[in-house]
């Protein structure tokens, strides 16, 4: 177990860091944090020559891959941090220095058993990709399969293991500071970075998320997931499909090659809310630099390591939620939000109806270029402290998600409108799952699952109701009284299976 003198030996190293490049600036004029810990901050800075606005990059890279994930992590939380900071964080570049590949070819063939050349006709020794935690290479294979290669730095897990310790320890500290702190939750925000580095750090894991993206996409049609080369990929290395198309940050190319940008648009969109809503497994880094126009104007995606998972329950509610702001029904959004707890009972239903409307009744029927998304979220985050609303790490990361995804079609296409496009696709799920069909559909399988426990009902009724033994048959006089009560017994149990499938049949034809 790390000492807690390790940890505050290693904040007080990281604070001088991000003091100099003015990060903690913010943490100092903020009226939650104690006023010691304050003045601890302003000291920090002492002999450095602040710069104004802040750097974050910098700060982040300088810390190095392990901090670079966790800014990662800290822009999901735009109300634990602020919203400009956030916005900062999201544009964080996840790209290091590379490693020299006489190191990374160590790891390649540890993973492989055998020599590079065993494996692979070719292998670019330059990377084409250089980040926090992984270099990717571009291959080919014996049988003349052009892939890529995506590799672990050596080292990178003892790095984060030590990180993440210490992260935990100052976030249970920070926690315990005031009543703020704990509604925010950062303990939290440690075990979601956590997650996310376990799925990272481990690339059968990425490459399981890939592989089931593909699965949920595949009737979908112009979106592609690369295929797994499964043969090849390990828990230090991944071997995946070639992408070759053009990065959708590349508009100029795009346009050369004449793609149709507001198809292109509508498609992330529209297939992101396929991942997010109908299957809840969404893939939460869409940004530009991961997507790809193909020549057949398909989308292509890359880069699973950080995945979204909501259940189905969350789902219906979310849902109803976007639905409810499209067509302007506040006061079902507000149900739904009570409904699952988001907000405690002892608010008013009515006032929380009224603070949504300030949200959304602006934005309705707007193009996404005339929506201030800063103000939106400026305005949710104060409802979230007005009615003690406690932070929802998944809703967190899909609301993250969805802004990066808005960006980036906003810049295809700048005349979109996130709501008409996303109206169609929510109408038609939230009727596939709350209307007549679904709740028939769903007494169905109820009833098929209560006919499954009939034998286990008879079984328990055979235990308390045994039948006549030897002795009661051979003497049926002398135990008529035993023979009266068990027959008794039995037509109670056949009055109680009876029943019983009697009001099975009835529950099940109420809906028809």
């Amino acid at each position: 177990m790390t000492l807690a003198v390790v940890h505050f030996w290693r904040l007080f190293r990281w604070s001088r860091i991000l003091s100099k490049h003015g990060v903690l600036k913010t943490v100092e004029k903020s009226t939650i944090v104690p006023l010691s810990l304050r003045l601890i901050i302003r000291l920090l800075r002492i002999g450095y020559r602040v710069p104004n606005p802040p750097d974050y990059t910098g700060a982040f890279v300088a810390l190095g891959p392990a901090a670079i994930k966790f800014g990662q992590t800290l822009a999901t939380r735009p109300d634990l941090i602020g919203e400009e900071t956030a916005a900062q964080l999201a544009c964080l570049q996840d790209s290091v220095p590379p490693l020299p590949f006489k190191d990374i070819r160590i790891v390649i063939e540890n993973a492989l058993g055998c020599p590079i050349e065993k494996s692979f006709r070719f292998f670019n020794e330059i990377p084409i990709g250089s980040a926090s935690i992984a270099q990717v290479y571009q291959a080919e294979t014996l049988d003349g399969v052009t892939v890529a290669v995506k590799v672990l730095r050596p080292g990178i897990k003892q790095a984060f293991r030590k990180a993440t310790e210490t992260y935990e320890w100052a976030a249970t500290k920070i926690e315990s500071l005031n009543d703020e702190f704990i509604r925010l939750r950062p303990k939290l925000v440690v075990k979601t970075f956590r997650q996310w580095t376990i799925r990272e750090l481990d690339l059968r894991r990425e490459a399981a998320s890939a592989s089931e993206l593909a699965e949920n996409m595949e009737a979908v049609p112009g979106f592609k997931v690369p295929v797994i080369d499964w043969n090849r990929t390990s828990q230090s290395m991944m071997v995946m499909q070639w992408i070759d198309g053009i990065k959708l940050s590349d508009h100029q190319k795009l346009q050369e090659a004449g793609y149709d940008l507001k198809s292109l648009a509508t498609r992330l969109v529209r297939s992101f809310l396929r991942q997010a809503i109908a299957d809840g497994f969404f893939h939460a880094d869409l940004h530009h630099g991961n997507l790809f126009a193909l020549k057949d104007g398909s989308l292509a995606v890359v880069d699973f390591g950080i995945m979204g998972r909501i259940d189905k329950k969350a789902r219906r509610w979310l849902a109803e939620i976007l639905y409810g702001l499209i067509t302007g029904n506040y006061s079902r959004i507000a149900e739904i939000h009570f409904e699952a707890g988001y907000v405690p009972s002892h608010h008013d239903i009515a006032e929380f109806t009224t603070a949504l409307r300030t949200i959304g009744e602006p934005i309705r029927g707007l193009s996404v270029r005339d929506i201030s998304i800063s103000h939106m979220l400026d305005g949710l985050f104060a409802i979230t402290r007005e009615f003690e609303m406690q932070t929802q790490p998944h809703l967190l990361l899909l609301q993250k998600t969805m802004v990066v995804v808005e960006g980036v079609a906003t810049s295809l296409y700048p005349d979109i409108n996130l709501w008409d496009t996303a109206e169609p696709f929510v109408r038609e799920w939230l009727r596939s799952e709350l209307g007549p069909e679904a709740k028939i559909a769903e007494e169905f399988y109820k009833t098929l699952q209560s006919i499954k426990r009939l034998p286990e009902l008879i079984d328990r009724i055979d235990q308390y109701y045994p039948p006549l033994t030897i002795e009661e048959q051979l003497y049926p006089l002398a135990n008529k009284n035993s023979i009266k009560s068990a027959t008794t017994k039995h037509y109670l149990s056949v009055f109680i299976l009876s029943a019983f499938i009697i009001g099975i049949v009835l529950g099940h034809y109420h809906f028809f």
